[in-house]
């Protein structure tokens, strides 16, 4: 396992070294989606009963955050790599492709999840959190933030320039983000785009880590995690089998 440790610890260092960038900056962010959103919509977005619309939105920019930070960080380690031609000193060490795998996903969930926990202490001082599950929380923080790091894992294989995987990011990941009910309950939208998000794997990781806090969502939450999970399984079996083959990379 130390091979394994030492990239981990890598990846890890490489985001903490510049924190306000990675951490800081997407909190603020985060805020300011929540202060814009919630004097704009408050007064024309149905949402749960009993739930007000800024306590509603606060877990859908938690995870919203996750997701995305999750999959910059796995995207752009391996990208930076590839244009500073650092990347040999990865393939160079006898790491097998789970241990490649395990080490940049696991750090791309740190980022994640502590990006997520900086923008719920944030915005608890605007509006008191409420918690029916922290299971349930924890459980959608931790699949939603692998699959997105396992996604940027695999946009950083296929990406050989930044400009690359920023297409990747915001023609894929930004839009499945904000159509994933993040700013508004799916059951408000007519037919036609209710049916979309449900297509729309995003939406399953929004709703079922929004039940956690509320007991409420649009879709049962064991549907959510049974959907969440068989997405992190497809999308990590991609990704070892473009580690195992080296296309990309060695190659």
């Amino acid at each position: 396992m130390t091979g394994f440790m030492t990239l981990l610890r890598k990846e890890v260092l490489r985001f903490w070294k510049v924190v306000v960038q990675t951490v800081a900056a997407p909190v603020l962010t985060a805020v300011l989606y929540l202060l814009v959103f919630s004097q704009a919509l408050s007064a024309h977005v149905q949402v749960f009963p009993g739930v007000d619309y800024i306590s509603f939105l606060i877990p859908g920019l938690v995870m919203m955050s996750v997701l995305q930070n999750a999959f910059a960080n796995a995207s752009s380690s391996l990208v930076q790599s590839k244009v500073t031609g650092n990347l040999v000193f990865v393939l160079l060490p006898p790491l097998s492709p789970l241990e490649i795998f395990g080490a940049y996903v696991l750090a791309a969930v740190v980022r994640g999840l502590l990006v997520g926990l900086g923008v719920f202490v944030v915005t608890a001082l605007i509006a008191p959190p409420l918690f029916h599950s922290p299971l349930w929380i924890l459980a959608f923080g931790l699949l939603g933030a692998a699959i997105l790091g396992t996604m940027g894992l695999i946009g950083g294989i296929w990406a050989e320039k930044f400009d690359q995987i920023a297409m990747f990011q915001n023609f894929l990941i930004m839009p499945a983000t904000f159509l994933a009910g993040v700013f508004y309950s799916v059951h408000s939208l007519p037919p036609f785009w209710l049916a979309v998000s449900h297509l729309n794997p995003f939406f399953y990781m929004v709703d079922g880590f929004r039940y956690g806090f509320f007991g409420q969502s649009d879709v049962s939450p064991v549907t959510s995690l049974l959907i969440v999970s068989l997405t992190l399984i497809g999308v990590a079996a991609v990704a070892l089998r473009m580690l195992q083959t080296g296309w990309r990379m060695r190659h």
